[in-house]
Order: structure tokens, then sequence, then C-alpha cells
């Protein structure tokens, strides 16, 4: 296990095109930090960066306290698992593993205890004479783990490795994943633009931009508590609403319907009535008889979408649209309407200049 530490790091290329804009941030020993982003958001070069593949325009990358700008990848003792698996199809799943530790000139007893050590945990120990041709892509993605495994590093690096699995096996390889971590304590970074594996992995996530780190925080504080705009529209599925409002006298104006807002939101919004107003779909509810008509706003049913265990509906309030996370038995017509509720400790407000939350 080492701690990972990113000190001002910048990357641009041709002395120009800069995309990566200094990236402050320290990983903890036995981490599991996720680095999730739209596609050319700097992610995976943010990676590649730190596993020595990409060099660094300026700032540090530091494992174990240790500044490793100028290591190449071998000495900077880390393993990194790739989107295509990278295995050598003439080569049998022990050779594929064993192969780097034979490069290091690593005792054959040694090697074969640590091939079977990895293959056991990942549970491929009985397929280890078969060749990649043979296999799945999710046992072909354990391979590739388990040749990284067999290095024993300090740093285990993923680069969206279950991009190319279909939904049931990214599914199963999340869960696995997450379960070699607990039993390994190693430390983990990993990329992804899927923000659910994002979400369920991590222990804390870096949500990135256009190279620049929007928010660095647990899965909690970045779903429940987003620093900005675009964290709160790229997180959860669906992504919370968001709509142009505007703020008077701690009530606000969305698509013409009037509420009020949570009184420390009102006081913060006090300097500027343009505000964005932000609420995730599970908290708005259909409001129960008891709720007082005044903390309610009336909307009119636009389409539902049935999932099974849940029904997303959007109405049409005021000129805007919001979704709400509805009960599955919760059945209407379009053009329908309802009084709803929505909870005020959900609710945020972001600055629409700047995107940051209130």
């Amino acid at each position: 296990m080492a701690s990972v530490q990113l000190q001002q790091v910048q990357k641009s290329y041709d002395g120009q095109h800069k995309v990566i804009h200094g990236i402050d941030l320290e990983i903890q020993h036995g981490e599991f930090v996720v680095f999730v982003g739209p596609s050319g958001c700097g992610k995976s070069t943010l990676l590649r960066m730190i596993a020595g593949l990409e060099p660094i325009t300026a700032g540090d990358v530091l494992i174990d306290g240790q500044r490793v700008n100028d290591e190449p990848p071998r000495n900077r003792d880390i393993a990194m698992v790739f989107q295509d698996y990278a295995l050598y199809p003439h080569k049998s799943l022990y050779d594929n593993m064993a192969f780097g530790l034979r490069l290091r000139k690593t005792p054959e007893a040694e090697i074969h205890q640590r091939v079977m050590d990895a293959a056991k945990l990942l549970r491929i120990d009985h397929m280890l004479e078969r060749k990649p041709a043979a296999l799945s892509g999710g046992q072909r993605q354990r391979v590739a783990i388990g040749r990284a495994i067999v290095r024993q590093p300090k740093v285990f690096l993923f680069d969206e490795p279950l991009s190319n699995l279909d939904a049931q096996l990214r599914n199963e390889m999340r869960s696995e994943i997450k379960k070699l971590h607990q039993r390994l304590g190693a430390t983990i970074i990993y990329v992804t633009h899927d923000q659910v594996e994002a979400m369920t992995l991590a222990d804390r996530i870096v949500v990135l931009s256009g190279g620049h780190k929007m928010q660095y925080a647990t899965p909690d504080e970045i779903y429940n508590r987003p620093a900005a705009r675009f964290v709160a529209g790229f997180t959860g599925s669906p992504p919370m609403n968001l709509i142009d409002c505007t703020v008077q006298n701690g009530q606000a104006d969305v698509g013409g319907v009037q509420f009020a807002l949570p009184e420390v939101l009102g006081q913060k919004a006090a300097h500027s009535p343009a505000q964005v107003f932000g609420i995730r779909p599970e908290n708005i509810a259909l409001a129960p008889r008891h709720v007082p008509a005044e903390v309610t706003v009336t909307g009119r049913v636009v389409i539902s979408e049935p999932l099974g265990a849940e029904t997303l509906v959007t109405f049409q309030v005021g000129q805007a649209e919001l979704v709400a996370r509805c009960p599955a038995s919760f059945k209407v017509a379009p053009g329908s309407t309802h009084a709803l509720y929505m909870d005020p400790a959900a609710m945020h407000l972001f600055d629409p200049a700047t995107g940051q939350a209130l």
C-alpha cells in the first residue's frame, strides 16, 4: 500500500493546448479513489501521468512521499489494468500472469505461489492452462487483474477496465473488484465515465470536467452536497433537476410557480435574484393530504416511465419540467394534475455564472 499525492499537476500539448489545469490531490494508504467525468475531461491522461506513461508538464507526482516525475513506469512500483486486457493470445493464463515476474527474474517457486494465490482469489485457478481465446470477456479481465495482483505493487491503476463488458457482466465484475479491494486493502486509482460505477466502488471520487477538478469527496457528499452545478447534473440516474429561477424575499420562482426556500438558502441568494434551482427526483413526492397547500406545487403529468420497481414521472410545473421518482404503483394519465411536495432539506441553488453551489 502507498499514498499518492498530486501537487499542481498540469498537462499541455505543444505548450499551448492545456488539458490538465493544476490538479491537487491526496490519496491515502489503502484508499479506493475513482476519477470520473465525461469523455475528454482528462481522467485517463491524469492516470497515465501517475503511471509514468505520459510526461508531466508542471507540478509533482509523489508516491509514498517520493517524487516520481522523472522515474520510468517500471521504477514506480505500480500495476496497471487496461480497458483492452492486453493479454498475450499465444500464452496460457498461467504464463500471462507469470510473464512480468519472469522478466524481473523472480524465482520460479515464488512465481508459482503468487500466480496460484491470485488465481484462487479471482476464482480462475481451474482454467490456468487455457488460452485467452477460450475465455469470456469477464474471465479475460480477471486474468488482467490477476497479472497486476501478482506484482504486489504499491498502487493499482485501473483505466476503464469494464467498459468492454455487457451490462450484467459489468455489474458482476464491479462487485468482484470491490470485494478484491476489501481483501487486499490496496491503494487503487480507478478511471471510469460511468458515475454509477464511481458511486458504488469509491471511498472518494474526483469529478473532472475540462481538465479541472470540480469536487473531491465521498460518494455521499458528491451526491447530496454537490459543490457545483456540473457535479449535480453529472451524478444520479436520472440526474438532479436543474432549472433557472429567480429568488426574492426567500421565495423561489421556477417557471412562474413560487415556493418557499429554506431560510439558509434564501439568505445566501439575497445578493443576486438569478439562480439555478436544483432538486433530485427522489426528493419530489406526491403531497400527502395533510400537507398544507402553501408548501406544495401543482404539476401536470407530461410522461411516465415505468421501470418495474419505480416509475419516473415528468411533471410540468409552470413553464418548467421536473422529473420525480414515484412508486411503481403510481399509475397516471398524461395531462392529470397532482400536488407535489419538494423536500426543503434537499433543495440546492447554484450560481448561474460560476456554477458553484451557494
